[in-house]
């Protein structure tokens, strides 16, 4: 996995608020510390260019710009 860097991700739930549980993942995306991020698992972890045909179980694929849920901002990027 030469090259790539790992970021451990927090799960959040459907508040934003965040859960327990940890996933280390490949960063495809170039995500920051602090940053909200949709990560992909199994074999959809190495559908990236960056993780194709390497031995990948969890991908960061997206960096969140906003989030709502049924109609209300959960979260919007530079507003923490």
């Amino acid at each position: 996995m030469e090259g790539l860097k790992f970021l451990v991700v927090k799960r959040l739930d459907a508040t934003g608020a965040q859960m327990q549980d940890t996933v280390v993942a490949a960063d495809a995306a170039g995500a920051g510390v602090g940053e909200v991020v949709l990560y992909a698992t199994g074999s959809a972890a190495r559908q990236t260019t960056a993780t194709h045909q390497r031995p990948c179980d969890a991908v960061v694929m997206a960096i969140v710009d906003s989030w709502e849920v049924e109609g209300r901002e959960i979260y919007r990027k530079g507003d923490e």
